[in-house]
């Protein structure tokens, strides 16, 4: 049970991260590798933040999310008014964080040992509702803190996904939609596509940014190497959130992709615990969203050879 609520959590945090890749994936058809560089830039600012200058938390986590909004925004930048092509402005922007990040943290890996951290917070908040460090849960004895951790991250992602699904029925984030699906009739309105475009990554990257701070705090250290491939992760939760539900609008889209997220991390909990090695998580990783990308075309041309054979 204490494996299930630990993939639950992380689950529940990396669907902000897919949140993030949807905007970036969906909204402007953009594979953003700027990703697995503002994961980790979101979590080093947090770690840097709580263990040297002692911040509160919150405004750590708040500066985690700013700090991939940077992130996207110079990505964002790269491409709209430098005309870089989306794909290798990414790519520029990932490989920049590389040092940005060893910079910022001083060094590859900053534990939060003894540092006031959400977890810290959870665990004092456990006892006080729980009555003490373990709690019964379906008959099994689960962790309060994990337990408190678990609902704390369902509260926040789930307030956050609504708000992105408010957002996106407002005028502005109507006007990002359509700059994403036809940009020619949003400049014959007057609109400024790479404004939207622009503001578009920079909220994708924030998101990462934050699902970063808040994987730091859960796993109590930052490492440079924790970003890489998460796209590709963001990718396969997209893809199967749209999968499960169908994704015939924004809030079922969104829903998808916190669904997907949480499903694809309780099948890699399930991968491992079956014995997979963790060398091949990626490889893995990468193969299944291969297969989730092909497959649906593929299916697709079979049943039209066989309404064509039957005509």
């Amino acid at each position: 049970m204490t494996l299930l609520i630990g993939a639950l959590t992380l689950g529940v945090i990396l669907a902000l991260l897919a949140l993030g890749v949807y905007i970036s994936y969906r909204i402007f058809d953009i594979a953003d590798i700027t990703v697995d560089g503002s994961l980790t830039f979101g979590a080093a600012v947090t770690g840097v933040l709580l263990v040297k200058y002692g911040v509160h938390p919150l405004w750590a986590t708040s500066a985690g999310f700013i700090a991939g909004m940077m992130a996207g925004t110079v990505s964002g930048v790269l491409q709209t008014r430098f005309h870089i092509n989306a794909l290798l402005s990414g790519i520029l922007v990932m490989t920049a964080l590389y040092s940005v990040n060893l910079h910022v943290m001083g060094r590859s890996n900053i534990p939060f040992l003894g540092v006031a951290t959400l977890s810290t917070y959870c665990e004092t908040m456990a006892v006080q509702v729980f009555g003490g460090p373990e709690t019964q849960l379906w008959g099994w004895t689960v962790s309060s803190a994990d337990l408190t951790m678990l609902l704390l991250m369902l509260t926040l992602v789930g307030a956050i996904a609504t708000g992105l699904w408010a957002f996106f029925r407002t005028d502005l984030g109507t006007a990002m939609r359509a700059s994403g699906d036809n940009p020619q009739m949003v400049k014959a309105l007057g609109g400024n596509v790479e404004n939207y475009r622009i503001f578009g990554l920079a909220l994708s990257n924030g998101l990462v940014g934050l699902a970063g701070a808040l994987w730091a705090q859960y796993q109590n250290f930052a490492d440079v190497q924790m970003g890489i491939g998460m796209v590709v992760w963001g990718l396969a939760s997209v893809i199967i959130g749209e999968a499960l539900t169908g994704a015939t609008g924004v809030g079922i889209a969104i829903a998808g992709a916190i669904i997907g997220s949480v499903l694809f991390r309780q099948l890699v909990a399930i991968a491992l615990s079956f014995g997979l090695n963790p060398n091949d998580l990626k490889l893995i990783t990468a193969v299944f969203v291969f297969a989730a990308l092909v497959l649906p075309g593929m299916m697709k041309h079979v049943s039209l050879r066989k309404a064509q054979g039957a005509a």
